[in-house]
């Protein structure tokens, strides 16, 4: 018997792996507080309920997808209120360890089994299979919970103890963040060399040596100086690296590229690209550079 899976947080992330439930034939209910979000989860057959409590009731492995620390502790209480200790909470997003932590002590309290799974990946690669699951916590839990993480990925690595999940994330994040800057880079010194942009991802983006999943995804945006729709929005994507940061800063351990990378993305923040994707700092370096806006760019 497949397992009732509550989702709450179905947003961008959270939306999508309600509806790759319901087509792998699990019954879905879930919560957020947008109409909108509620709307997808009942056109995919799923069933929008009125709390995260009416969620916990109802299900026997909770997926939380989430944007802030405000959020995640108010899924915690609602869970507790539900009283529902036969719950395996699968937490996805991508929040400060310390958070996470208190989360877990505060269920761990009552029985319930908490997983920290982060996942690297945009909600378009999941349609690829091309996502990787950060799976940390109790190995028991884990078991019950894996076919249910199989349903968005065919990667879901067992990284061990709680916490290493979210630690492996911001190892992924960072090196993301100077990989797209990176393939902003090289496209304006290409363009600023009078090389045609297409070109040049086509030839480096398949290439074993230079090639990276991060130049091929982004450098389609780059080239077409259009960033919507995003995969990932500037304005999250600061969340992501103010938590790298604080992280790194906190062990003492030098980011010099991380750091160096992060003014760029600010910068896009300021020049009105929060709802972009990340690949618009592209934008950033070509206004430095000078070269001119071809049209509307968003």
């Amino acid at each position: 018997m497949k397992p009732v899976v509550g989702v709450v947080g179905l947003g961008i992330m959270g939306g999508a792996m309600a509806e790759a439930l319901r087509a792998a034939k699990y019954k879905v209910t879930g919560y957020d507080p947008s109409a909108d979000a509620q709307a997808r989860l009942r056109k995919a057959g799923g069933q929008a309920l009125a709390s995260t409590s009416d969620v916990a009731k109802s299900a026997t492995v909770i997926i939380s997808s989430l944007a802030t620390i405000a959020a995640l502790d108010a899924v915690v209480e609602q869970i507790v209120t539900a009283g529902n200790k036969r719950l395996i909470l699968i937490e996805t997003s991508t929040l400060p360890l310390e958070d996470k932590l208190r989360a877990l002590k505060r269920l761990k309290r009552l029985g319930i089994a908490v997983l920290d799974c982060p996942i690297s990946g945009t909600a378009a690669r999941m349609k690829e299979r091309a996502w990787t699951i950060y799976a940390s916590g109790d190995d028991k839990a884990f078991k019950k919970a894996k076919a249910v993480l199989a349903v968005f990925a065919d990667n879901v690595p067992y990284v061990g103890a709680f916490g290493n999940g979210t630690r492996m994330k911001f190892l992924a994040n960072h090196y993301v963040a100077i990989l797209n800057v990176a393939s902003a880079e090289s496209l304006t010194f290409a363009r600023k060399m009078g090389l045609d942009a297409q070109q040049v991802l086509d030839l480096l983006g398949p290439s074993p040596v230079l090639g990276t999943g991060v130049l091929r995804l982004r450098g389609k945006f780059m080239v077409a100086r259009n960033y919507t729709p995003p995969t990932m929005k500037i304005e999250v994507w600061q969340k992501d690296m103010k938590v790298i940061g604080e992280m790194a800063r906190g062990l003492h351990c030098p980011t010099p590229l991380f750091d160096a990378s992060a003014p760029i993305y600010t910068a896009a923040m300021g020049q009105g690209l929060a709802q972009s994707d990340t690949a618009s700092v592209c934008e950033v370096l070509s206004g430095m550079a000078g070269i001119k806006k071809r049209g509307r760019r968003k």
